[in-house]
């Protein structure tokens, strides 16, 4: 069977930077072209993310305004750990955060899928709409990063049984 792969832009679009994930995959025609691929603007809603976590995914990734380490703007592609955010428990529909989506997952009896985050280091959360110059700058280079990890992910699978090529015995 192919790859499944579902790339979730996440965060809340009155909250400035923090709009990023959303921003990104409504700008991008990213796995358009590829059945097995499902682009989804989550917003806030965590609970609707974890609930479609239940279907069989092999990768999420995730696209999601983080922390500012001083440079707003800065783009990091990594590996999510799912270890470090099995402490937190149960279910919580008003959560965001990966950890409290992925802990819903868990909660309702599931595993995450494995995970990479394309984040982007904020440079404002304050109520309002639209994203700093900086974040703005990014999203362009943010859209690429996912091409790139879907189109590696891609390259992975194994043909589907209409792509491969025939044996001769």
């Amino acid at each position: 069977m192919a790859a499944r792969i579902l790339v979730a832009g996440i965060g809340n679009i009155f909250l400035g930077d923090d709009g990023f994930g959303s921003e990104v995959v409504r700008q991008a025609e990213i796995g358009q072209n590829d059945a097995q691929v499902r682009v989804t603007d989550y917003g806030i809603r965590g609970m609707h993310l974890a609930y479609d976590l239940l279907e069989e995914w092999d990768t999420l990734v995730l696209v999601d305004a983080i922390p500012s380490r001083g440079n707003p703007g800065t783009l990091h592609v990594f590996q999510h750990d799912q270890e470090s955010d099995c402490e937190a428990t149960g279910l919580d529909g008003h959560n965001m955060d990966p950890a409290a989506v992925f802990a819903s997952l868990r909660a309702l009896g599931a595993t995450p899928p494995f995970t990479v985050v394309v984040g982007c280091e904020v440079g404002s959360v304050e109520e309002g709409i639209g994203l700093s110059a900086p974040v703005a700058h990014a999203v362009p280079r943010a859209v690429r990063a996912v091409e790139e990890i879907l189109a590696a992910l891609l390259a992975e699978r194994p043909p589907a049984a209409s792509e491969a090529t025939p044996r001769r015995r």
